[in-house]
């Protein structure tokens, strides 16, 4: 039997498994007046920063559904969860976290999702990115926030594929070391601190060399 994938020094066909994408799709949530308790602490308080997670599917509510009138496709019904921690400032300068969620959101939707043999298993991924609309306001106890987040849903699988190579990467560089917070050490060395080339004053000019020749006119 022959090389299916001849060898070749500069260009090599190669398997690798990979996780892939079969379907996604995207769509957008907006939560405009969202009320997240403060802790009981000393106010006023003043916002900081606010940092969103990754949304997570609830394991419990995935439902697939196919659809006979739709082959190779499916209803997909689930839901995500996007949780957060706020930072708010007290009246004392003192930094307090407030995490949080934003609802429940509920997906309902249409999905490529091929039969397949029972032994290979379909992924339901999501991916997000919730931004703040609006600054947050803190009225009372209560932080009110106007969130927007993107929900990209996917179907993906663990797959082989073949793909063009160009052999292994190269030899990477030297990592860069941080400075040393030790001023000796890199005095000391001379490849990181040469000797310098004003050591001495600056000399006089040498004046032009003399040619030989004298003007007569």
């Amino acid at each position: 039997m022959g090389d299916v994938y001849p060898y070749d020094p500069y260009l090599e066909r190669v398997c690798i498994i990979v996780e892939k994408v079969f379907f996604s799709c995207q769509q957008r949530e907006c939560f405009p007046s969202l009320n997240v308790e403060i802790p009981d602490c000393k106010g006023p308080f003043t916002f900081e920063d606010i940092v969103f997670n990754n949304g997570v599917i609830l394991p419990d509510s995935i439902v697939i559904t196919p659809i006979p009138s739709r082959p190779n496709f499916a209803r997909a019904q689930f839901t995500v969860r996007i949780c957060f921690t706020a930072t708010v400032r007290d009246a004392q300068g003192k930094l307090i976290s407030v995490p949080g969620c934003l609802p429940d959101i509920y997906k309902d939707i249409v999905v490529y999702y091929p039969p397949t043999r029972p032994e290979f298993d379909f992924n339901l991924r999501v991916e997000t990115r919730s931004e703040l609309l609006v600054p947050a306001v803190i009225s009372g106890e209560d932080l009110v926030l106007s969130v927007g987040a993107f929900v990209v849903a996917k179907i993906t699988g663990f797959v082989q594929l073949a793909i063009d190579a160009f052999g292994y990467c190269p030899e990477p560089p030297f990592c860069e070391e941080f400075p040393s917070e030790e001023p000796c050490i890199d005095f000391l060395n001379p490849n990181l601190t040469p000797f310098p080339v004003d050591f001495f004053p600056p000399q006089l000019p040498s004046p032009p060399p003399n040619t030989g020749f004298v003007n007569l006119g």
